[in-house]
C-alpha cells in the first residue's frame, strides 16, 4: 500500500552492496541478485488462514492465493533463473496437503523453467510432498549464505528470514508501521511476504542484537523501497514521549 495521504519521505532507494554482492530490493518485499539471476523471498506462511481456522479461529482462507499473486508479480518482473524460499514457506507440516488445486498449479508454474529451492524453516523443517524444486537447511552461492534463521555472531554474506521485520516511525505527525528489510551491509534480514505474517519490530533486541553496529531498515509496500537509519525507528512503547525527525537520503546508485 502507498503512504498515508500527505506523507512523504524525502527519498528511495532499491539498490544495495551485501558482502560485495549488488542486490536489488523488490517493494513487494523480494530480493533480486542479477549477477545469479536468483529472486529471494521470506516467510511465505502459506496457508495460516486455514490452520488457524483447523483450530476455532475464522480468518478469511484467502492468504494463499494473495501471497502467490504477489509472488507471481515478482517473477514475470524479474524472470528468475532461480527461485528461493527462505524457510516457513507454509505455516505448518500440513500446508501442502490443505492447498486448493488453483494454489498447487500456481506454484507448479512458479518453478517452471527454472530452480526453484525451499529452504527448511521451523515451521516446515521437512519438504512438502508435491511442491517440486529441491529442498536444503541452508544456501550458499558466492559470497551469499542464505537460510531461514539468523546464526548469532558474525554474519558476513548472511541473508535470513525468520524473524518478520517492520519499523516503526512519525513523518510529520503522522505514523507508519512498515514492513522492511534489515541490514548493516554484511547481513540482511528479509521481511516476511505472507498476506497473514506478523511482524517483530526492528528495534526488538531479538532482532537489534543481530547487528555490531549501525543497521538500516529499507521499507516495502508501497512503489519504492525507503531507507531509514535504525536510530530514527521507534519502538513499540516509546517512552521518550516524542519522535525524531525522519530524514531519508536519496541512496548513492
Amino acid at each position: 500500500m502507498p503512504l498515508p495521504h500527505g506523507m512523504e519521505l524525502d527519498g528511495a532507494d532499491d539498490g544495495l552492496a551485501l558482502a560485495g554482492a549488488r542486490l536489488v530490493l523488490d517493494p513487494a518485499g523480494g530480493l533480486f541478485w542479477p549477477a545469479e539471476r536468483m529472486l529471494v523471498v521470506a516467510d511465505l506462511h502459506l496457508e495460516k488462514g486455514s490452520s488457524f481456522a483447523a483450530r476455532g479461529v475464522p480468518l478469511p482462507p484467502y492468504d494463499t492465493r494473495s501471497t502467490l499473486a504477489v509472488l507471481a508479480r515478482m517473477v514475470e518482473r524479474w524472470r528468475p533463473r532461480c527461485l528461493v524460499a527462505l524457510g516457513d514457506s507454509f505455516h505448518d507440516r500440513g500446508g501442502a496437503g490443505r492447498l486448493g488445486a488453483e494454489e498447487r498449479e500456481t506454484i507448479a508454474a512458479l518453478g517452471r523453467g527454472r530452480d526453484l529451492v525451499w529452504i527448511a524453516g521451523n515451521h516446515d523443517p521437512e519438504p512438502m510432498a508435491g511442491m517440486g524444486g529441491v529442498h536444503a537447511q541452508e544456501l550458499k552461492v558466492g559470497p551469499l549464505t542464505l537460510r531461514h534463521e539468523p546464526q548469532r555472531g558474525a554474519g558476513e554474506g548472511e541473508i535470513a528470514g525468520h524473524f518478520h521485520p517492520v519499523a516503526r516511525l512519525v513523518v510529520r505527525g503522522r505514523g507508519l508501521r512498515r514492513r522492511c528489510f534489515v541490514t548493516d551491509g554484511a547481513r540482511m534480514v528479509m521481511p516476511a511476504l505472507g498476506a497473514y505474517a506478523g511482524g517483530l519490530n526492528v528495534r526488538d533486541v531479538a532482532l537489534a542484537g543481530l547487528f555490531a553496529g549501525a543497521y538500516a531498515a529499507h521499507l516495502v509496500g508501497g512503489a519504492r523501497i525507503y531507507r531509514i537509519g535504525g536510530h530514527a525507528c521507534l519502538p513499540d512503547s516509546d517512552e521518550r514521549g516524542a519522535a525524531p525527525t525522519i530524514r531519508v537520503r536519496p541512496a548513492s546508485r
